[in-house]
């Protein structure tokens, strides 16, 4: 079976994406209860009585901090992410093609050539089939 020119780079998408989105969050929490727990709760007389180990206080800043990142989440995608998408849509080159040949094939610019090769770019869309553009 041949290797597809992409794959390295594919595998490196997933990779990253991987450990952006689900390991770093998890070594992120773990990270910041163990060095919070040990700089700012043990042997402070003040915390340290309320938060009497290290599972108590994981507990307690797990249930406080997912309804926070909830609210943050939904603000984020009510208000935040349009501004997201409308700036990774401007920098498409692939999204910028296919509404050049829209526009073209509208206003009668495009070739029959130009005009099949769009259809041939979406059928590879639609069909998830994209090796190269």
């Amino acid at each position: 079976m041949p290797i597809q020119k992409n794959f390295i780079r594919k595998l490196w998408w997933d990779t990253r994406s991987g450990t952006a989105l689900y390991l770093m969050l998890a070594l992120q929490f773990l990270n910041f209860i163990l060095i919070t727990y040990n700089y700012l709760i043990e042997g402070n007389t003040i915390f340290g009585n309320v938060f009497f180990n290290l599972w108590f206080f994981a507990i307690i800043f797990l249930i406080s901090y997912i309804p926070v990142s909830i609210l943050i989440g939904r603000w984020h995608r009510q208000n935040q992410i349009r501004v997201d998408a409308t700036i990774r849509l401007s920098q498409n080159p692939v999204m910028a093609r296919m509404f050049r040949t829209l526009l073209d094939t509208q206003t009668g610019k495009a070739t029959k050539e130009e005009i099949e090769e769009f259809r041939k770019m979406l059928t590879k869309i639609e069909k998830k089939d994209i090796k190269e553009f």
